[in-house]
């Protein structure tokens, strides 16, 4: 099992989706870009510019959406990746995709979230009593649904690794990297009978 999901939309956060889809190329997992649709997605990027109270928003990159979210069976896959954007914002009521989060959740599997992403697990239940950092805008959305806002760059709730925004990747991703290198040797052990 070498297969981990990566969740998005049109709108996702450019740098949120290839900064994770890379490292996990570079750490030996296949990552699999997952969607609404199985066709080419619109990224953007965002940043909140020096004196500006809102997000600023541009286009980014596009990326192509290796399956939909129906054809997921979560089953076949060792972790998933929820990333930021506005993308969330929609996806998050999309029924497979909360099929797939309770998944991941209740099988202990390691699940990672950065920005926005949030709203997906918070969506799904899957949030209540675990800490989590978001982007302060989404601490609503955690909270209102049993979450535990924390900001810091990366958080570490048992299977659960977050970060606020992008800026976060170089802290939490080497903590989601060691749990995906722990499930990946744990699914290679024969399982004794």
């Amino acid at each position: 099992m070498n297969r981990v999901l990566i969740i998005v939309g049109d709108a996702s956060e450019t740098v949120d989706t290839l900064y994770p889809y890379y490292r996990l190329v570079e750490g030996g997992f296949e990552p699999v870009v997952a969607a609404p649709e199985k066709r080419r997605y619109q990224m953007v990027l965002h940043e909140v510019k020096p004196g500006w109270t809102i997000t600023k928003e541009w286009e980014g990159y596009t990326i192509q959406a290796d399956l939909a979210f129906k054809e997921i069976d979560p089953e076949e896959y060792l972790g998933i990746f929820f990333s930021g954007g506005r993308a969330p914002e929609y996806l998050r009521d999309d029924a497979d995709l909360i099929r797939i989060t309770r998944h991941f959740f209740e099988a202990n599997k390691p699940v990672a979230s950065v920005c926005h992403g949030v709203e997906i697990p918070a969506r799904a239940g899957c949030v209540k009593g675990r800490r989590m950092a978001t982007v302060r805008k989404c601490k609503f959305d955690l909270e209102v649904c049993g979450g535990i806002f924390v900001d810091e760059p990366c958080v570490v709730d048992g299977n659960l690794v977050s970060g606020r925004t992008y800026h976060d990747h170089g802290y939490y991703m080497g903590a989601w990297m060691k749990l995906l290198n722990e499930a990946r040797m744990a699914a290679r052990r024969p399982q004794l009978v």
